[in-house]
């Protein structure tokens, strides 16, 4: 049975990264090999420096929508702000809802975009029904699809720790891997951002293979566990695909005698859902899979993460991954060294 406490560290709050890096391959690189059982300061540039010659680099290319929307209400004019969470097949909405005062079921929000727009465009939202969990089901009062909508009225959903009540231009830029191109999430996989096409094609030049993944990041990845035991959490679905393609790569890297090296804990969850069928095959679907110790890997050789949140599935997955003492001992030293955190900070690579 695995106490939740068991991964919480102190974190000075200045060491929170609410602005990315001026250049995205100049964070810093703190390298934990768990053979050698050594930590080492390096920085993400030298990235190809670790990797050999027939490892494959696995990259979630999910596109962050501009899924944080506000609008007004109409029966009160009060204002009214939510997170798009997806859409089934009739076309209606999942929703975080934030209001003051209690949201009615049937209750009309009107949309206003959240940042200036010359067109000028009336689109309503109806509030259908919440679930046990307080997410609502929303009807929209338009033929257009939801990500030109998004586009229109929304923002980019920034965590809450980032300080700022809308994204900006730098985060429109930055909050979004270069080889982003499948729309769908609602947050970023940050690994990834600290990823140039230069550096890209460093690790290609190298003979690197480059494999693709998506997996749509929903509130699965970022919402809190609040259970004290890990084996009682439960993680929100989230929709994944591993390619004919990538499959082939990955099963060619393997039979080579390659590494399979994982950017971000989305990646991994998304190999580690394949390897569940069987083995590593085209396959498409919903993934709750969480992972936490003991867990035995099956897919995944290496993984380059950022510094997660006390407490959080990630964290958790990564200590799964590299054990629990030797990252907290690479937090220590990471806190010690001053690194910066979380989605905009620097990067840990696991070998």
């Amino acid at each position: 049975m695995t106490e939740l406490n068991t991964f919480d560290y102190e974190l000075p709050p200045e060491l929170i990264a609410t602005q990315p890096t001026q250049q995205r391959d100049q964070s810093r690189m703190l390298v934990v090999d768990r053979q050698a059982n050594t930590i080492i300061h390096s920085s993400i540039s030298k990235l190809p420096l670790y990797l050999n010659s027939d490892d494959c680099l696995v990259l979630n290319d999910t596109r962050v929508l501009s899924a944080r929307i506000f609008g007004v209400r109409k029966s009160t004019g009060g204002k009214w702000e939510g997170l798009y969470l997806g859409s089934d097949e009739s076309g209606q909405w999942k929703l975080m809802s934030k209001t003051r005062g209690k949201l009615i079921s049937g209750e009309t929000i009107d949309l206003v975009p959240a940042h200036p727009r010359q067109e000028q465009k009336q689109i309503s939202l109806q509030m259908q029904s919440k679930d046990a969990e307080g997410y609502w089901t929303a009807a929209v009062q338009s033929d257009e699809d939801h990500h030109t909508i998004l586009e229109h009225f929304g923002t980019m959903p920034l965590p809450p720790y980032m300080r700022r009540e809308l994204a900006t231009d730098i985060d429109w830029e930055r909050y979004q891997t270069v080889y982003a191109n499948q729309p769908g999430a609602v947050a970023a996989p940050t690994a990834g951002l600290h990823f140039t096409p230069d550096l890209l094609n460093e690790c290609m030049q190298k003979g690197i293979q480059i494999a693709k993944v998506t997996l749509h990041v929903g509130i699965g990845t970022f919402k809190p566990i609040l259970v004290q035991t890990l084996d009682q959490h439960k993680m929100h679905s989230e929709w994944c695909e591993l390619s004919e393609e990538s499959a082939v790569l990955l099963n060619e890297t393997r039979q080579k005698g390659g590494r399979i090296v994982s950017v971000g804990t989305t990646s991994v969850r998304t190999l580690e859902t394949v390897a569940q069928q069987g083995s590593l095959n085209a396959w498409r679907g919903e993934t709750d899979i969480f992972i936490y110790p003991p867990y035995q890997f099956q897919a995944v050789d290496c993984l380059l993460t950022n510094f997660h949140l006390p407490k959080s599935t990630l964290l958790v997955l990564v200590s799964a991954f590299a054990g629990t003492e030797l990252i907290r001992e690479a937090y220590e030293k990471a806190v010690e060294e001053q690194y910066r955190f979380f989605s905009y900070g620097d990067a840990m690579l696991i070998l």
